[in-house]
């Protein structure tokens, strides 16, 4: 299918002077071209000086981008990633070469590193080094002006990635320097590669800090651009004919980054997934020799689980952002749900030690990790978006905390198949992230968490990004390999059917605190929150209580059947289900009634969901069946009546 672009006419006072700012950049190109000595090209190129000066640029080119990478790579990461005093002032020093003009850059040169500068005396005396009017120097001066096109392409390319990557690799046992190596920079590579090649042309076309640092001196300082320089004032054919050759190594460096320059990841163009396609994970094809259906939920063998044999209580005290003590057995999952800023993902943070908002005091098993970095805890954490590194296939993103705990190649590849086959994912081993689905990524990625042999698993919302068919087949897969996990295992969710099939308790967070730690069933039946009772679908309406009831904190009076001490601050819980809805106002038992009209309709599976609102109670939820609907003549803005039965209401005391 063809996409039609509108085409905008720009007005004529901004198209005028940008075609006169093209001509202006254009005509001296034009001009080197137009008085090429075509010809004599060849001679020109190939006579003993300029061949000379050629070799000695491209020498001089390539050590100042070594010296560039070696240097400048780690710069360009300390800037990116580590906040420090200062920064502001590196990055303008960094950025001082590319403004300052050549010829001052070459004068400072001169008195930082020349015999009476700060450090050459130091230098001849302890090395023998002498920098000016020799190779070193010119390699220094090139080096000098073109590496911060590399700390800048790199910064870029390092603030565009996301921290989740780096941050995963630590939590599946990678020392820093390892996730360097292995996760930073090959996802940044693109922004290397511009950095690099910038680097090397700046390098190659240096000029005015090489002739004032290091002179021009035929076969030991003479680069190119020095040769041009001469060339002007005896030969000019020959000059343009060198300048050309600059003119085209610099061109050809500018249309192979093809606008990269500042560093930012160019995706590649991943393969088609089987949900982008179209076709659901039962339809894609069996994996060879398996004679099963890939997604088909694989049964749980803990006795061929790698990491069985452990057993790891946790112990945690909080203290910051969030306050909390946490105790577990071995083999519990806890639901840790919350309103968004409740502090969720800054408690699976902090038990991870990557926040400074919140500190954990933690003990798995015997063993207190308090004092150690997230490389070493043995504490696994999947993010929302799964954060597989994408340069990796699926068997290698999973046997990527065997290997960084030193696991030979071999074990650790076999026991990440194992794992991936658990998971029902082991016939795509071979595949790189782009090319799986969502829930193919979820399960990858929690293979990649278990095969790391945590004793704490960490979840944040990890069926968040799935389609409803999808997120109940991994739920019961993960449902099913949690059951066997010898250590214990947070889940933020905010799917209340996560909460209550998979965990073994609910933990609720108010402002980074506790507010409700209990069984799903105690949870649902005397939620302790508003919003963890309208996660789980019920209306709940807060109140002081009295005599007969509750008087409700945003007006009117609600009766109940059991009421609590006079005074007390309480909750009513009233289920969807146990509202009637009327078009004339009922007669008969119930106590609590309310006009109001309709504001929204809303269909809950083979139900309907309306939310009426109430100049005398608080807005309410009611569910009934699409025939009721119809029978009430029901639609946006009906006037309706509402009941609830005092019996019908539950009273949970705050």
């Amino acid at each position: 299918m063809s996409r039609h672009r509108t085409r905008t006419r720009p007005p004529v006072t901004l198209a005028l002077p940008a075609l006169l700012a093209v001509a202006f950049l254009l005509l001296p190109l034009v001009g080197i071209l137009s008085r090429t000595e075509w010809s004599g090209l060849g001679t020109h190129l190939s006579s003993p000086g300029v061949v000379e000066a050629l070799r000695l640029s491209l020498f001089v080119s390539l050590w100042a981008l070594g010296l560039s990478l070696l240097l400048g790579v780690p710069l360009a990461w300390l800037l990116a990633r580590v906040p420090f005093k200062g920064k502001a002032f590196v990055r303008s020093l960094v950025l001082l070469p590319m403004v300052l003009p050549p010829t001052v850059g070459g004068v400072a040169l001169l008195l930082g590193f020349g015999r009476r500068g700060l450090l050459g005396p130091w230098l001849e005396g302890a090395f023998g080094i002498t920098l000016p009017f020799h190779t070193s120097g010119a390699v220094v001066a090139a080096t000098f002006v073109a590496m911060p096109f590399l700390v800048i392409s790199l910064e870029g390319a390092l603030g565009g990635l996301k921290q989740s990557y780096e941050e995963t690799a630590a939590s599946l046992g990678a020392p820093p320097v390892r996730v360097f190596f292995t996760v930073t920079l090959p996802m940044v590579a693109p922004g290397l590669i511009a950095g690099a090649a910038l680097t090397w042309a700046r390098a190659l076309g240096e000029f005015g800090a090489t002739i004032t640092f290091a002179g021009n001196l035929p076969g030991t300082t003479q680069t190119l651009p020095l040769q041009v320089y001469l060339l002007l004032q005896d030969e000019p054919e020959a000059a343009t004919s060198v300048s050309l050759l600059l003119l085209v190594i610099a061109m050809a460096v500018l249309i192979a980054l093809r606008g990269r320059w500042t560093g930012t990841p160019v995706a590649a163009k991943p393969a088609k997934p089987a949900e982008a396609a179209g076709v659901p994970d039962e339809a894609v094809a069996a994996a060879p020799g398996t004679g099963r259906m890939p997604d088909a939920p694989v049964a749980a063998d803990v006795s061929a689980d790698p990491a069985a044999g452990g057993h790891w209580p946790l112990h945690a005290t909080v203290t910051g952002f969030n306050e909390l003590t946490l105790e577990a057995d071995p083999g519990t999952t806890i639901a840790v749900v919350g309103e968004n800023g409740a502090g969720k993902t800054t408690l699976l943070r902090a038990l991870l030690g990557l926040t400074p908002r919140a500190h954990a005091e933690l003990r798995l098993g015997d063993t207190d990790v308090t004092a150690l970095p997230p490389h070493e805890r043995q504490v696994a954490w999947v993010p929302q978006d799964g954060a597989l590194f994408p340069h990796l296939s699926a068997l290698a993103n999973t046997a990527y905390g065997l290997r960084a705990r030193r696991v030979p190649r071999a074990e650790a590849r076999r026991e990440a198949q194992l794992w991936l086959d658990r998971l029902g994912v082991g016939h795509l081993a071979a595949r790189k992230p782009a090319q799986l689905s969502g829930g193919q990524a979820q399960r990858v990625a929690l293979a990649r968490a278990l095969a790391a042999r945590p004793r704490l698993l960490l979840l944040d919302e990890p069926l968040a990004a799935l389609d409803q068919t999808t997120r109940a087949r991994v739920r019961h897969t993960l449902r099913t390999h949690l059951a066997g996990f010898g250590g214990v295992c947070l889940i933020v969710t905010h799917d209340p059917v996560e909460a209550v099939s998979l965990a073994d308790r609910v933990l609720v967070l108010a402002d980074g605190r506790t507010l409700q730690d209990a069984p799903p069933a105690e949870v649902t039946r005397h939620p302790r929150s508003p919003w963890v009772a309208r996660m789980l679908g019920r209306n709940a309406w807060s109140g002081t209580a009295s005599a007969d009831g509750l008087v409700l904190a945003a007006g009117g009076r609600l009766v109940v059947a059991e009421a609590l001490p006079e005074g007390s601050q309480a909750l009513a819980i009233i289920g969807p289900e146990a509202v009637s809805v009327h078009r004339d106002r009922p007669a008969g038992s119930p106590r609590n009634v309310w006009q109001g009209s309709v504001r929204e309709i809303t269909a809950v599976g083979s139900r309907l969901r309306v939310l009426i609102g109430s100049a005398e109670a608080p807005d309410l939820v009611a569910e009934i069946t699409p025939e009721a609907a119809s029978e009430l003549g029901l639609v946006d803005g009906s006037k309706v009546w509402t009941s609830v039965k005092a019996t019908e209401v539950t009273l949970v005391e705050l």
